[in-house]
């Protein structure tokens, strides 16, 4: 009488899972009868199916999530592909990211640096105040001599809402050199922040990349991953007067 129980892993590795000795020990324990055998048999043996020659099987796959590799290749490009368990390009789209990060982090700072120097070229060489103006005012001063000149032309336009206020958004330019020198100064730090927009195109692209070859990498990983198969086989003959055997398997490959 014998009752095996073993696992076949992934790697192909053959292990001993669990033996079940305790009706092997007793076949072979002084004083017992037959039939105290058989009952021991039948109490510790489990049965798949009884009285039949059986073979059942189930299968369960190991399989990843692609919305969870969406989301990682959004928060970090190559982090979806790191999850599917294939890095090889998803290393390069970190490692891009990383790139355009620096980028817009240096292409920030110079429009930043920019954006002082008109600021400051603005308050000593045109006397204004930089006390709360906004973006608007710093873009008009430099297409007008002085604020005279501005106030003039929107008051032909009757465009009397946008006038200034010679006590609080004072300006005037010496000389038409001085102007011209503040604007490409103005103009220099907005093309710096407009290129921030391909920077952040490419953190997009870059993002949408990933996410793609992530659920590729995902897709071809829950296709081509192993089964694990758990086969139980049992064999429950009449127990009265016959040897009994129990093989139960469980095969994960």
């Amino acid at each position: 009488m014998i009752n095996l129980y073993f696992t076949i892993k992934k790697n192909m590795k053959i292990s001993l899972y669990s033996i079940i000795i305790l009706v092997f020990l007793q076949v072979f324990t002084p004083g017992q009868s037959i039939s105290q055998l058989k009952n021991d048999f039948h109490s510790t043996t489990k049965v798949v199916l009884e009285n039949t020659d059986n073979l059942q099987i189930s299968e369960n796959r190991g399989r990843k999530n692609p919305g969870l590799a969406i989301l990682y290749s959004a928060l970090l490009p190559g982090m979806g592909e790191l999850y599917a368990g294939d890095y090889s390009i998803g290393q390069y789209l970190t490692i891009t990211e990383v790139a355009l990060w620096g980028t817009y982090y240096g292409v920030e700072k110079y429009g930043d640096w920019k954006k002082d120097n008109y600021l400051s070229y603005a308050k000593s060489e045109g006397g204004v105040d930089l006390t709360n103006k906004n973006d608007e005012y710093f873009a008009k001063i430099g297409d007008y001599r002085d604020i005279y000149q501005y106030n003039d032309e929107m008051s032909a336009q009757r465009n009397f809402k946008a006038m200034y206020s010679t006590d609080t958004h004072f300006w005037k330019w010496e000389a038409t050199s001085n102007r011209r020198a503040y604007r490409s100064l103005w103009v220099s730090s907005q093309v710096s922040y407009n290129n921030l927009r391909f920077v952040v195109g490419g953190m997009i692209l870059n993002r949408i990349a990933s996410i793609i070859n992530a659920v590729r990498l995902v897709t071809a990983y829950n296709k081509n991953q192993s089964s694990n198969w758990n086969v139980s086989v049992g064999y429950s003959p009449n127990l009265i007067n016959q040897s009994n055997l129990n093989l139960n398997l469980n095969l994960q490959f």
